[in-house]
């Protein structure tokens, strides 16, 4: 992982450690679904035991202060009840009640809506017509001048890491509430990288064993690893116009520091954007060409199957006219006639495999 001139970022803030990047285990929440809230000011979070929306009152009388509430699956009573103190728009609440699942980016007048698809690779030891390589979570952020709520669903994509280390490193979260967007999107976007990396490797195993001598990969479980990939594909692709948004200074205002981080973080998603392509081409071409092979067996087969029914067909057709019973045939009264036709047959039948061997048909 690359290290940003001037700040120094912990290792998992910067998705350093697991394959997946966001696959900790989900945090112990309340039954409301609230994890954590706190005040932050100057980088440094303010100890205090005072409700939402008391500290969102205090952030907004202090300059440089903002309000972090973060939500994991949280029960219709208690996001209405978010959504009322910091006043989100009902078309954005509507998205997360309803689990809108596209990635995207949208401005309701001072407050910018996001939405990002967290993903998390699933090791396995081999490729099944089940098996499941990508799981998939989704995150919701809404940021403001003096507040950000996050709001996550499944347990793809766990944020309290991102809170501890963005604590850990003062000076970036004083850029405000925009340092917890990019630390979410730096995660998932790291995350990405691994899971591309990974799939490369499956990639690259599917690809040896659909060519080598003897194919022991079914059409249905190259079927089932493209379906993951298409998956992973969904929740990457759209990311892109999200991405291009804050970095093309369309997001609101954003810190001059803070935006370079997000064209750090875009360079990264573009490179897995290009790998995804890459992959999705690839692993058609393989299908395709699984497809090509099985039908080329099934045609072996078949010029086998007719040529063993042509041979017999011979011989049927030989002992069908001796077997036909007339008074008047030739060789019915001679002495070696029935070794005579037996030695027809025998022959007749070598002669035809010899010839059908040499076309390729046996």
């Amino acid at each position: 992982m690359r290290e940003r001139p001037g700040v120094h970022l912990p290792g998992l803030l910067r998705g350093q450690g697991a394959r997946a990047g966001v696959d900790g285990p989900p945090p112990a929440r309340a039954t409301s679904g609230v994890v954590d809230c706190a005040l932050y000011r100057d980088g440094a979070r303010v100890e205090g035991s005072e409700g939402t929306a008391e500290l969102y009152a205090q952030a907004r009388d202090i300059d440089g202060a903002f309000v972090w509430i973060g939500l994991h699956e949280p029960d219709e009573k208690t996001f209405t009840g978010v959504a009322e103190i910091f006043g989100l728009h009902p078309l954005a609440v509507e998205d997360v009640v309803h689990q809108e699942q596209r990635p995207k980016l949208e401005r309701y007048e001072d407050v910018t809506f996001l939405l990002v698809r967290a993903a998390q690779y699933v090791d396995h030891a081999a490729l099944t017509d089940t098996s499941e390589i990508v799981h998939t979570g989704v995150v919701w952020i809404f940021v403001g001048e003096h507040f950000v709520v996050t709001v996550r669903k499944g347990t793809v994509g766990e944020l309290r890491s991102v809170r501890a280390e963005l604590e850990a490193v003062p000076h970036l979260l004083a850029q405000g509430p925009w340092a917890v967007v990019h630390a979410v999107y730096d995660r998932v976007v790291d995350a990405y990288v691994d899971i591309a990396a990974a799939m490369q490797t499956d990639l690259d195993m599917v690809e040896a064993s659909v060519f080598s001598r003897d194919p022991n990969l079914g059409i249905e479980q190259i079927y089932q690893f493209k379906r993951e990939l298409m998956e992973f594909k969904a929740a990457v692709m759209p990311l892109q116009r999200p991405l291009s948004t804050i970095v093309d200074r369309q997001a609101g205002a954003l810190p001059k520091e803070i935006r370079r981080y997000f064209r750090d973080v875009a360079d990264h998603h573009a490179r897995v954007v290009e790998q995804v392509i890459s992959h999705d081409d690839l692993l058609t071409s393989i299908l395709q060409a699984r497809l090509a092979q099985v039908t080329v067996a099934q045609n072996n087969d078949m010029r086998k199957i007719a040529s063993w029914a042509a041979i017999a067909a011979l011989q049927t057709a030989i002992a069908g006219i001796y077997g036909m019973n007339f008074a008047f045939m030739p060789e019915l009264q001679w002495r070696y006639g029935y070794p005579g036709v037996l030695t027809v047959m025998v022959l007749s039948a070598v002669a035809l495999y010899r010839r059908l061997r040499r076309a390729g048909w046996l």
